[in-house]
């Protein structure tokens, strides 16, 4: 039998919800989401380097075709990939909604709505030029010392909706990413009493995680990426313009990928 839970292992802001339940959620969403990705991504890393071949010369692709033969089944398949990569997304704003409530509601509390537009488009606009351009270098460096793998970005069968679909997919990644690892985790973490410090190395840490897959370029550079937007976050309390800036980012590597692959020599 569980004894009864110490007033100090409840929540302020509900007194029903203890922080051993919050621990668990978190736990519960990162297992079904983004920490299994971590995960995946950890052994994906410890596949490549006991591999004959050299980290440095093995590809990472991602936005690849299932059925390049049939373009119409194609599209399906990564329109429904992409939905049901939405799913815990909506998860954690229903979570936050109805455990632990924040206050002003989960769309309000984590600035993933239209009240300041201004905010979001320039405030992203500025984050993604700050990090976008740096990561580009990181990624060639890393490359080029053998430490992060040749990614691919955007390898779908050419069709009518190959750009709308990266560009779609891109949106994706920033939704799950900056709901679930920065507005939730640093929420659900906050309401379970961890320090700032601790809670943003371990949102800045899962980012890097399941990023691994890629090789150790794509790692610290995630975690420099996910402290910075930890950071802003605390600053704005909006995921809003981490949101556009992440879409941005990804648009930029993917839809660029797609149209240049084969007419530069290097990509």
């Amino acid at each position: 039998m569980v004894g009864p839970v110490s007033t100090e292992d409840r929540v302020g802001t509900d007194a029903s919800v203890s922080r051993r339940s919050l621990h668990v959620e978190v736990l519960i969403v990162l297992g079904l989401s983004l920490g299994a990705s971590a995960l995946w991504s950890i052994l994906r890393i410890v596949e490549r380097l006991t591999r004959a071949v050299p980290l440095g010369q093995q590809t990472s692709s991602l936005n690849n075709s299932v059925t390049p033969d049939r373009p119409w089944l194609d599209l399906a398949y990564q329109l429904l990939g992409i939905g049901l990569a939405l799913m815990p997304v909506a998860l954690v704003l229903y979570l936050l909604a109805r455990v632990a409530p924040v206050p002003g509601g989960a769309r309000h509390a984590l600035g993933l709505d239209l009240r300041r537009p201004g905010l979001d488009l320039g405030g992203g606009v500025a984050l993604a030029a700050l990090i976008g351009i740096p990561g580009l270098g990181l990624y060639a460096a890393a490359t080029a010392l053998g430490l992060n793998t040749q990614v691919q970005p955007a390898n779908l069968a050419g069709a009518w909706w190959t750009v709308p679909v990266l560009v779609l997919s891109a949106a994706q990644n920033a939704l799950l990413e900056e709901v679930v690892v920065v507005g939730y985790l640093l929420t659900r973490l906050d309401q379970a009493g961890w320090g700032w410090g601790w809670a943003l190395a371990a949102s800045a840490l899962v980012r890097g995680s399941y990023h691994l897959y890629q090789g150790f370029g794509g790692f610290v550079g995630n975690v420099v990426m996910g402290v910075v937007f930890a950071l802003v976050w605390r600053r704005w309390r909006r995921v809003g313009p981490l949101v556009v800036a992440h879409t941005l980012i990804d648009v930029v590597a993917f839809v660029g990928y797609a149209l240049l692959k084969g007419h530069v020599p290097w990509l």
